[in-house]
């Protein structure tokens, strides 16, 4: 005998407590969306009476970020995060593991310069349930390996069903450099034929109608000593920073997801590694979690234009926005924090900015040096209670020992002729 559970029916009681900077009751346009097109987790079915509850989490590239600035150790926390809220919007830098990926159906992988328009409001996030994905490889990859990402494209296609529908080869080599900036210490480089990246973009867009991009770099190979850190879970990545920027040049141009993965030669085998590292050392390639990312990440749409869908979501969807305490100077989270400071704009229009102090990076960009107004909490695990809270409409302070003042009063009457001050 099959036993059925129904989900009951929880109406909303008669009145709400305001919390001026923590519960935001409006709805949005994100509330017309049908079924089919939202983030929600599909597990769970979405509350009719509440309209979805969005979070974003960043840890940005190659910043040496504690936790997220290793081979996708930050992806537990965004499991962990997704299992809480409707939708989830993070990059690649959090979502990306090498060999390794875990798909999430309420987790939008979003590029960060995408992010950052979004965030700024410039561009909206459209749903989608596939993309139509091509490849670019760098001609400056060895033949032999060329053939190992190939055969990732095809076991991604034959496996995993991933809609990989072309590659092309640039025209020639594109010449990645990478280095640590040595004022700030994050990772950067640059790309010495980016003209020749971006025409075999448009080789796919044009005769393929891809609408997502994976880009494959041949990158400078690293000796053991300038890797140890790293590899120790203790260093920078040195070649994220330029990854960033190879994406960064797609999007900016296409307007359309892409992500990348480096082409390295195997390293020799350490038998002290860093778990947090250990993504990167279990095959030749770290393109199947690209593959995985972009074969349903959000299309990106230019707000206010024609093509605008009902089924968008906007940066004023955004409830709660969760990254380290000492990065906080990010265009993305800026834009955000200044929506909160405009005082034209009301509370629906600003998210909750939760900081995390354990996940410390190299910058020193907190909220105290930029006045961002954050809760600040010591770990993700009280990230993530703090978002539960917000969400359920709960001060998120009224579940701390002796967090609560006396409720206060700004107002003035008259007595016998005297005006009363409380």
């Amino acid at each position: 005998m099959a036993l059925i559970l129904k989900p009951s029916l929880t109406f909303p009681s008669s009145s709400t407590t305001q919390f001026p900077t923590l519960f935001k009751p409006q709805k949005s346009p994100f509330l017309k969306l049908p079924n089919a097109l939202t983030c929600s987790n599909s597990y769970i079915p979405p509350n009719k009476f509440k309209r979805p509850y969005t979070s974003v989490m960043i840890v940005p590239t190659g910043v040496g970020a504690a936790i997220g600035g290793y081979a996708g150790d930050a992806l537990p926390v965004a499991r962990a995060l997704a299992s809480v809220v409707d939708c989830l919007i993070s990059h690649p830098n959090v979502l990306n593991a090498a060999m390794l990926y875990w798909p999430v159906p309420n987790i939008l992988y979003v590029e960060g310069y995408a992010l950052d328009q979004f965030a700024e409001g410039l561009w909206a996030l459209e749903p989608v349930h596939q993309n139509k994905v091509g490849l670019v490889l760098d001609a400056g990859i060895e033949m032999e390996l060329r053939m190992r990402h190939l055969q990732v494209a095809d076991a991604a296609r034959a496996s995993l069903g991933l809609p990989v529908l072309e590659y092309v080869v640039t025209d020639k080599p594109l010449e990645v450099e990478k280095w640590i900036d040595p004022k700030t210490g994050q990772s950067t480089g640059r790309v010495k034929h980016p003209d020749s990246l971006l025409r075999a973009v448009r080789s796919l867009v044009d005769r393929s109608q891809v609408n997502a991009v994976a880009v494959v770099g041949r990158f400078p190979d690293e000796d053991e000593d300038s890797m140890h850190d790293y590899r120790q879970g203790i260093g920078v990545d040195t070649l994220a920073g330029v990854e960033a920027i190879i994406s960064h040049l797609v999007v900016k141009e296409f307007q359309i997801p892409c992500a990348h993965a480096p082409a390295l030669l195997p390293v020799p085998l350490n038998q002290s590694l860093s778990p947090k590292s250990a993504a990167e050392e279990i095959g030749y390639t770290f393109l199947p979690c690209v593959l995985a990312g972009l074969s349903n990440a959000p299309q990106y749409v230019v707000t206010g234009s024609d093509v605008m869908e009902k089924g968008c979501i906007f940066a004023n969807d955004v409830d709660s926005v969760i990254l380290p305490i000492d990065a906080c100077a990010g265009s993305g989270v800026l834009s955000f924090a200044r929506k909160k400071r405009n005082k034209a704009c009301t509370e629906r229009d600003y998210p909750l900015i939760v900081a995390v102090e354990e996940n410390t990076t190299v910058l020193s960009d907190t909220p105290d040096s930029l006045q961002i107004e954050t809760v600040n909490v010591s770990s993700y695990w009280e990230a993530i209670g703090v978002v539960a809270a917000h969400k359920a409409g709960i001060d998120p302070y009224s579940l701390r020992k002796n967090r609560i003042n006396n409720i206060p009063c700004r107002s003035s009457w008259s007595l016998n002729g005297s005006v009363v001050h409380a």
